[in-house]
């Protein structure tokens, strides 16, 4: 058995690609991600990037603290993670409050529309609210003709503003996840 996406099955959505032209434009240079398939599209544009460097990680803080250091290099980044990796950040996102760097987190949320695994849930009903406590404005997009509004703002507000932004890439938007034979 394996896990699939339910999402427009067939068809790749274009959104990532929205996505990583408005990372071009803000001239963001490293990505770092904890593997995740709701991001696999994204992520194999920018490992296909001369201009960007994806950075593999091994839990999802480590990416606040990469990003807290690429600011200080000179260089903008994203941490793409999905939404049961917030829980491990709360600690070092208060790198964002301390620091005022211009952090932009792209999150696929697990847990909520059609989720099949219930160990998902409890993380996912409540990233929105542990971003928030920590600091962080949270934008969502739930639609594909959404996306990249909402990208475009939240990295205007990151990167221009340097308010600490987190992007909520909806379930619903990705796919629930289900098992297959």
């Amino acid at each position: 058995m394996h896990a699939r996406s339910d999402a427009a099955s067939e068809v790749m959505p274009s959104w990532p690609e929205d996505i990583f032209a408005i990372l071009q434009r803000f001239d963001v240079r490293q990505v770092p991600y904890v593997p995740d398939a709701g991001h696999s599209q994204l992520i194999e544009r920018v490992l296909g990037s001369s201009a960007m460097r994806a950075i593999p990680l091994t839990t999802e803080e480590e990416g606040v603290a990469l990003l807290t250091g690429a600011w200080a290099g000179g260089q903008r980044g994203v941490l793409l993670m999905q939404s049961s990796g917030v829980g491990n950040c709360v600690n070092m996102l208060s790198l964002t409050q301390v620091f005022r760097f211009p952090f932009l987190t792209l999150v696929t949320m697990r847990g909520e529309w059609g989720e099949f695994n219930p160990w998902q849930v409890p993380m996912g009903s409540v990233t929105q609210g542990v971003f928030e406590l920590c600091g962080i404005k949270v934008l969502r997009a739930s639609h594909p003709g959404e996306v990249r509004e909402v990208v475009e703002a939240a990295a205007g507000q990151a990167y221009n503003a340097c308010t600490p932004t987190a992007v909520l890439l909806s379930q619903r938007l990705i796919g629930a996840k289900v098992f297959t034979k």
